[in-house]
């Protein structure tokens, strides 16, 4: 079964690591990366830009409209992502419990779930 592990960061916090502190997690990062691709467990992972880089789209009455971040008032925001396979919810958590972030912010564990078109 897929799952997505929602890594989430602080604003508390966000800016407030040492650029070694900075390095050593990125390093931690890519040795976790290349561990579950070994492994067969990784399917992806991102990191991404700060929230004020983010745009929201939404549409009402046919009409596009387009807001830029940051877009909503959270002391966390959304830092970056992993797709994984794992047999259960209890490997999964065991697997996102890995993840590097996790020391600073929060990760977040969902199933993926599939979606099929009806008959």
């Amino acid at each position: 079964m897929r799952y997505i592990c929602l890594i989430y960061n602080s604003t508390d916090t966000d800016g407030t690591l040492t650029p070694d502190e900075t390095a050593e997690l990125i390093k931690a990062h890519f040795a976790f990366d290349e561990e579950l691709s070994r492994e067969g467990i990784m399917i992806h992972s991102d990191a991404l830009e700060m929230p004020d880089t983010a745009t929201v789209l939404r549409v009402r009455n046919n009409t596009l409209s387009a807001t830029d971040g940051p877009y909503v008032e959270t002391k966390e925001h959304l830092a970056g992502f992993y797709v994984i396979e794992a047999p259960d919810m209890v490997k999964a958590k065991e697997i996102a419990g890995g993840i590097p972030s996790a020391r600073y912010g929060a990760v977040e564990l969902r199933p993926v779930r599939t979606l099929t078109l009806p008959d």
